[in-house]
């Protein structure tokens, strides 16, 4: 098994049982020297999709599954790996016992787009529910976003 580091709508525990059912929660941590940010308008559904960029000034909240390769494979699904929308790289996550080493999806695409209302309000429930922050989450419910049904920027 290997340790995934979810920063979107798979900080969910319940989303992430429903995907990948063997894949335990193991903690959660900071990705220093990244931000979440958004991207690939173009490709969203209903707007930019999240995904991180190196920012040496910044962090992102991440939760930690333990996932199978059996797991690993139905996420690439979810998250479009095989189509090329994401791909995933290594990163060393802050834990509180220490500096841990995990893969991630990032956006295989260019940054910039605001995400939808709706995808943000994903994204900061999800973090909640994770036990992210207080802070964090009200930064994520309070970030520029679009309402469905505007034209594109």
């Amino acid at each position: 098994m290997t340790l995934y580091a979810a920063y979107a709508s798979n900080m969910d525990p319940e989303q992430m049982a429903r995907r990948a059912p063997h894949s335990p929660l193991r903690g959660t941590g900071w990705l220093q020297g990244w931000r979440l940010t958004f991207g690939g308008r173009d490709v969203g559904w209903d707007g930019a999709l999240a995904t991180v960029v190196e920012d040496a000034d910044e962090h992102v909240f991440v939760v930690l599954y333990d996932v199978p390769a059996w797991d690993e494979q139905e996420l690439d699904a979810w998250e479009g790996a095989e189509l090329g929308v994401y791909r995933k790289i290594r990163v060393r996550v802050d834990t509180l016992e220490g500096d841990v080493l995990c893969w991630m999806y990032v956006l295989d695409d260019y940054e910039g787009g605001l995400p939808s209302a709706r995808y943000l309000g994903i994204l900061a429930d999800a973090a909640e529910a994770a036990g992210a922050p207080d802070d964090y989450v009200k930064e994520l419910r309070t970030r520029p976003c679009k309402s469905l049904g505007e034209p594109p920027l």
